[in-house]
């Protein structure tokens, strides 16, 4: 599973909604960390949600998880997000959601609001977890 130096990607290709291949990785390991790609908002038919923020923020943390899984990690073992909000009035509705899937673990965080690349999206998320 692993090469010489412990770096490799991780997942499948990463198809677009509109069918295009993403030139990016879902994420990529080096050594004992894996550098996970920003989550946005996608519902399982790879369609944008239209849901509010607490439903967005639920999404991109359950694909983040999903990309964990496939490497034998869990929540637990992210140990940094960045977040990325459109509307600063998003962010209680966002932390509400954070606190309930990650319990009592606390990743260091940081939170900025900023234009996304996807329009209607309201959050985006990447991580950084430990194996």
């Amino acid at each position: 599973m692993l090469n010489k130096q412990n770096t490799y990607p991780v997942g499948e290709k990463v198809i677009l909604p509109n069918g295009q291949e993403a030139p990016l990785s879902k994420a990529y390991r080096n050594n004992d960390l894996l550098y996970l790609s920003g989550a946005l908002p996608f519902e399982a038919d790879g369609t944008l949600s239209k849901q509010g923020i607490e439903q967005q923020t639920t999404l991109c943390l359950e694909q983040l998880g999903n990309t964990l899984q496939l490497e034998g990690l869990a929540r637990n073992n992210i140990i940094k997000l960045t977040i990325w909000l459109t509307d600063v009035s998003h962010f209680s509705g966002f932390n509400k959601s954070y606190t309930e899937f990650f319990g009592e673990h606390r990743p260091a965080r940081s939170t900025v609001k900023s234009e996304l690349m996807i329009p209607g999206a309201l959050i985006e998320i990447e991580a950084i977890a430990t194996y």
